[in-house]
């Protein structure tokens, strides 16, 4: 009975919706979230993919590269409105989603997600599945690196540790 409590005292929840998730602490690696990710690099954009062969939309990128350290999150950018804990843009790191709109930024509700790969007071790095014609798919962008992200920034959020 004692291993048990001290097994469930080792993992931290989320909130998804109304249900709730569990999730293990502390249970992925900077290093490992970023080398992971960063093989992806590369992969076309795909909408309503989550499928490494063929592609991936935004969310699907996100929700395969933490589903292989068995953390679930949400498939759909959407729903990334309800969840997490929100984090001030300087204190983001490894691990934290960055929510933005979808291309039309007056509608300010999640449409594109990403995970951050860069640590507090480093310029903010995020990896992200993008549909931009010209230069889609998998790729790494910076916050700054254009207006077009300014604009359409939402909030960055931590569903899960990484150490």
């Amino acid at each position: 009975m004692y291993k048990l409590i001290v097994f469930c005292f080792a993992f931290a929840f989320y909130f998804k919706a109304n249900s709730l998730v569990v999730i293990p602490k502390d249970s992925i690696k900077t290093d490992s979230i970023i080398q992971y990710s960063k093989s992806f690099l590369g992969t076309p954009y795909k909408y309503a993919t989550s499928n490494p062969a063929k592609g991936f939309d935004c969310s699907g990128f996100v929700s395969y590269v933490f589903s292989h350290f068995n953390v679930k999150v949400p498939r759909s950018s959407i729903d990334y409105a309800h969840i997490g804990t929100e984090i001030s843009m300087d204190s983001c790191r490894v691990g934290d989603v960055i929510v933005f709109t979808g291309t039309n930024s007056k509608n300010r509700h999640p449409g594109h997600v990403g995970i951050i790969i860069s640590s507090p007071g480093e310029e903010l790095l995020f990896i992200h599945s993008s549909s931009n014609k010209k230069n889609g798919g998998v790729k790494l962008s910076t916050f700054k690196e254009s207006p077009y992200y300014k604009v359409r920034f939402l909030k960055i959020v931590r569903i899960v540790n990484c150490y």
